[in-house]
């Protein structure tokens, strides 16, 4: 399968499902249980899938989060049970989809159905931890959101494979957070406050990275300026990448795609860049609503 489609369908997969983390409906449904800290109420939605489990299994699951970030998610099961939560989350994410206006109709959510059941159905979800607790969540009877929960499916699936082939290259929790924002992939900001790496931490990241010539390391910066920082050492200013940085990232992209390269199958290449442009919609709308200025590099 030629892996340019693969990527292609892959970017518009994970856009069609970013949203959810950006929308005030969520942490409107979210205070209904009385969480009110966007992190925990992050954790909890997006882990509901998994059951009732430890903070530390979802700290496993998401990968590039601290485990004091993560920490802060106990007592979320005691505000409401997991099935709660997903239920509140297929709410936000329909009167979310329903305010921006997105507009696919009867005829294109069923060949988007079409195209995307088959590849749920399909996968081999072995070590695929997310998207086999996604796959397990019974569908909920609005077709737009029932659609969202297929493309959250197949988004967790290349993301439990992507930090396979993180674990494989060496390259830890925090250090996979450092290259993302090198490569201008989310604001340096943004990721310390949601990921909560201390400065230590991520100043140590950015010298295992600069050690192996990934990245120039930026100048040293108070860590007042860096929401979330500690005030025990300097943090690190936005680090940038090397050519052999921006190399070995789109090498651990290309090998990504080779291992998503089976999930797709059952549609081939015509089919998963049809289903790109199916779900584009979505993507537009949020994007027209301003929902994703948010997590634009500045």
């Amino acid at each position: 399968m030629d892996l340019s489609a693969v990527r292609e369908v892959s970017h518009a997969v994970s856009a069609a499902h970013l949203f959810t983390y950006l929308v005030p409906e969520g942490a409107q449904e979210a205070a209904e249980f009385g969480v009110t800290d966007r992190g925990p109420a992050y954790l909890a939605f997006r882990s509901a899938a998994l059951g009732a489990v430890p903070w530390q299994v979802t700290l496993a699951a998401f990968y590039n989060f601290s485990p004091r970030a993560v920490r802060a998610m106990d007592g979320v099961w005691d505000a409401a049970p997991p099935e709660r939560w997903q239920a509140a989350r297929f709410v936000a994410v329909g009167r979310a989809m329903r305010r921006v206006g997105v507009r696919m109709t009867a005829d294109r959510l069923a060949e988007a159905r079409s195209l995307l059941d088959p590849v749920v159905a399909g996968a081999d979800y072995a070590g695929r931890v997310l998207a086999a607790a996604n796959a397990s969540v019974a569908l909920p009877s609005d077709p737009l959101v029932a659609l969202w929960q297929q493309i959250t499916v197949v988004r967790e699936w290349r993301g439990d494979a992507h930090l396979v082939v993180l674990a494989d290259n060496g390259v830890g929790p925090c250090d996979c957070l450092v290259l993302h924002t090198a490569a201008g992939g989310l604001p340096t900001a943004l990721a310390r406050t949601t990921r909560r790496w201390n400065d230590e931490e991520w100043a140590a990241a950015t010298a295992r990275l600069a050690a192996r010539g990934w990245l120039n390391s930026g100048a040293p910066v108070p860590s007042s300026s860096v929401p979330g920082a500690t005030d025990t050492a300097a943090a690190l200013a936005d680090a940038t990448l090397t050519d052999a940085g921006r190399a070995s990232r789109e090498r651990i992209e290309a090998e990504t795609d080779e291992y998503c390269a089976a999930l797709w199958a059952p549609i081939g290449e015509t089919g998963a860049r049809r289903l790109a442009a199916l779900i584009a919609p979505i993507t537009e709308a949020f994007t027209a609503a301003g929902t994703f200025q948010a997590v634009r590099p500045a």
